[in-house]
């Protein structure tokens, strides 16, 4: 009897607490009948609102690594490969040159060098917006700017791009230095800097990168719209994953005008010249192949499929380069040698640089190995053909190599051949390849305009440099070294 009340009271007291939701739901229902048409406003009025998309953390994590690599790459991997190339009265100057261009360059970027390179402007330059960083972080708000990715609905902190940016601005000036080194006046190479980065760095970052990101691109009416906005190469259709115009060529170019008018080291073809330390160069070597993993898979804005092609292309092309220009090396001097394997391992980073996410496993085979062939015959026969004493050959790996990679890059990213082709609509993020040969034009297009460019910018620079303090040191300093003359002290004391 017991058993028999408590169910009954269990049941009655579900039912009391279940009238008044069945009353709502009967209301509810009643009201959607006889007035359909005001239920949806009404809905529409307590739905929660979609929320803006957030970075992702793993991405933003991956990005600041890859930062932190690209750093590596130039302070100390670069200024070691440098170093032990040069005579041993000239290694603390080249430490000192690297250095301090790198830190000088990322102060401009910070204070009008983003601005220019990455808001909007013309085809050619960007805008003032982003002067002194302003607008990336409000800090009354707490609130971080975002910045596009290459994927909708995908964001990254503004800083962290403003950050990853800057380095490669910063590594791309340290690459002149190494036509110059060993001649040219601290002072001077200060001066040039500040023009070169101002006057073709920027630009050059500008037409190739700079584009309105894939979120804008909601509606084919705004294509034409969105693409005038944009970089001049960026609407040519050039394709440029981490550098190969903007970083290599742009660099290569301008130091081999900086060869030219600064004029031959002291000696030159006539005294040994030899790299005073090559395990130094072995090191340096082994970290920019490190660091470099950074600079191109970091160039996907994303920890996605899209990095890890670029991070296996940087892997696999750099190892075929080393072995072609080792190879090459045995067949034509009669040994294999650590300068040859180092130089070949630059050599393929650089080709693989513009292609690292823009072409498949094959391509990467493919530039890889002609890379170290083609950077070999450009410090070798083809630098004689030049003249120019083009001290660590800036020339003959970096923009030989770069403009190999360019133009391959048009090849290879066709689908038929193993790339992953090419975004032909932003609106709905449709994949497809151009036809192979319309492709390597535009890619030809935007190497010749690079090479012009650059070259331009860069015999100016140099020229008002010289006019204000002078480009080269005396000979007597120059005999002595710059380590003492210039910086005042020694990098070695035996």
């Amino acid at each position: 009897m017991k058993r028999l009340f408590t169910l009954l009271a269990l049941v009655g007291a579900l039912g009391f607490c279940a009238a008044p939701v069945m009353a709502q739901d009967k209301a509810a229902e009643a009201a959607k009948a006889e007035a359909p048409a005001a239920a949806a406003p009404a809905a529409a009025a307590t739905a929660t609102p979609t929320p803006a998309p957030t970075p992702n953390k793993g991405d933003t994590a991956w990005m600041l690594t890859s930062t932190a690599l690209v750093l590596l790459m130039s302070v100390p991997a670069l200024a070691l490969f440098y170093g032990g190339l040069v005579r041993s009265k000239n290694m603390l100057s080249v430490l000192m040159q690297v250095f301090v261009t790198f830190s000088l360059i990322t102060v401009l970027w910070c204070i009008y060098g983003y601005s220019l390179a990455f808001t909007e402007g013309n085809s050619l330059i960007g805008g003032l917006d982003r002067l002194f960083l302003k607008g990336t972080f409000d800090a009354g708000k707490g609130e971080f700017a975002m910045g596009a990715t290459f994927s909708k609905a995908t964001p990254m902190y503004e800083l962290v791009f403003v950050a990853f940016q800057a380095t490669f601005a910063a590594i791309t000036c340290c690459l002149i230095l190494g036509s110059v080194v060993e001649r040219m006046k601290f002072s001077a190479v200060l001066i040039f800097m500040v023009i070169w980065f101002t006057f073709s760095y920027l630009p050059v970052a500008h037409m190739v990168w700079f584009w309105m990101g894939p979120d804008a691109y909601t509606d084919p009416k705004l294509v034409d719209e969105l693409n005038s906005k944009a970089g001049l190469l960026w609407q040519w259709g050039a394709l440029d994953f981490a550098g190969g115009t903007v970083v290599h060529i742009n660099a290569g170019v301008a130091g081999l005008v900086g060869a030219y008018v600064l004029g031959k080291r002291v000696g030159y073809g006539k005294e040994a010249m030899s790299p005073h330390n090559l395990t130094m160069t072995m090191i340096g070597a082994a970290m920019l192949w490190f660091g470099w993993f950074g600079f191109n898979a970091g160039s996907a804005l994303e920890a996605n499929g899209s990095a890890a092609l670029a991070f296996m292309n940087t892997f696999l092309a750099t190892a075929c380069a080393v072995l072609t220009w080792i190879f090459g090396e045995w067949i034509f001097k009669g040994k294999p040698s650590m300068l040859g394997a180092a130089s070949g391992a630059v050599a393929g980073l650089v080709a693989i640089t513009p292609a690292a996410g823009n072409v498949g496993i094959p391509g990467a085979f493919v530039i890889g190995s002609l890379a170290g062939l083609v950077c070999l015959w450009g410090v070798t026969g083809l630098k004689k053909m030049l003249g120019a004493d083009d001290a660590l050959d800036v020339f003959g790996v970096h923009a030989v190599g770069g403009i190999m990679g360019a133009l391959l890059t048009g090849v290879f990213n066709s689908q038929d051949l193993g790339g992953p082709g090419l975004v032909t609509d932003w609106v709905t993020a449709k994949v497809g390849s151009n036809p192979i040969m319309d492709q390597l034009l535009i890619q030809a297009k935007a190497v010749g305009v690079t090479v012009i460019w650059t070259a331009v910018v860069a015999f100016i620079a140099f020229k008002i440099a010289d006019i204000i303090v002078g480009l080269r040191v005396s000979e007597e300093a120059e005999r002595e070294g710059l380590d003492v003359n210039e910086h005042g002290e020694a990098a070695y004391h035996l």
